[in-house]
């Protein structure tokens, strides 16, 4: 026994040697160096947002509504993005409304992603019946269009942060659940996991120590790729009134506000917009560099 748990050890090294050797290193002009710095503002500004915001996003100002960005005539440097139709500091609904975005993006992906690594690894590392009794649930659930699912069930549970957090935790599992069975299937067949089952060691160890170790990779690259998705699902039902209700800001919120008025006060959709333009963006440029940069066969290309 004390053979096969070293032969187990020894295998282990040797892969984790290889990858290390694989890997880059020293290479800081393939960083996606744009998209760190607007994550890192993003929740620098998230965290920050009372210290940071001009105004409180939710004071109105009737004599100063539809104040244009403080460049153009008529601006004001006391509104650098102007202001809405009820004179609120679009800036400040700005800041305010990236803490929203990221708490949903947060709590959804965690407990979606939560579910989904479980099940994918029960179902890839058990097999049989119930592999395929997992697996046509999860089929199920991919074939439901994500927008009017979280209408319903925001609709149906009420707007608010919460009910948005659930309705993307109910449709986004089941994207991680698919990934993370087919990694377990490749992983389980490798020798260390035949030698740990020769060891002894029981599903639940082979499972926790053996197999969750060798899809994280995959998993963290599935988490920074759905940050932008899950942004996008929150924007779009705010955007259709099912989300975040005001006064709280929210992009999506803010971009609806002013689709009315885009032709004289574009700021109104056009800030928030470019905000979750960008945003969505850097996290999935991230997503593809984490993904080259975590597996070894990209990286030798």
């Amino acid at each position: 026994m004390a053979r096969v748990e070293e032969r187990i050890d020894v295998e282990l090294a040797a892969a984790t040697a290889a990858d290390d050797a694989s890997r880059p290193r020293g290479d800081f002009a393939r960083l996606p160096w744009g998209s760190f710095v607007i994550i890192a503002v993003l929740i620098l500004v998230a965290v920050l947002a009372p210290l940071i915001a001009p105004h409180s996003p939710t004071e109105q100002s009737l004599p100063d509504k539809l104040l244009p960005p403080a460049w153009e005539a008529g601006g004001s440097t006391k509104h650098l993005l102007g202001t809405d139709v009820l004179g609120r500091d679009v800036l400040s609904r700005l800041v305010y409304g990236a803490r929203v975005s990221l708490i949903v993006a947060a709590v959804a992906l965690l407990a979606g992603g939560g579910i989904g690594l479980a099940v994918g690894i029960v179902s890839g590392y058990v097999g049989g019946r119930t592999d395929s009794f997992l697996m046509r649930t999860v089929d199920a659930t991919l074939t439901f269009p994500t927008i009017l699912i979280a209408l319903l069930l925001a609709v149906s549970l009420g707007p608010g942060l919460g009910t948005i957090a659930i309705a993307i935790t109910v449709l986004i599992w089941a994207r991680f659940a698919r990934v993370v069975r087919g990694e377990v299937l490749a992983v389980k067949a490798r020798d260390f996991v035949a030698l740990a089952r020769v060891h002894g060691c029981s599903h639940l160890r082979i499972m926790a120590v053996h197999i969750v170790p060798n899809v994280l990779n995959t998993f963290m690259v599935l988490l920074t790729l759905h940050i932008g998705f899950v942004i996008i699902v929150e924007a779009s039902l705010s955007f259709l009134g099912a989300g975040i209700p005001p006064p709280t800001p929210s992009w999506g919120q803010m971009v609806s506000d002013g689709r009315s008025h885009i032709a004289s006060a574009w700021w109104l959709s056009v800030v928030p917009g470019a905000a979750i333009m960008l945003v969505v963006l850097a996290f999935n440029l991230l997503g593809d560099w984490l993904r080259d940069w975590l597996d070894p066969r990209l990286r030798q290309v």
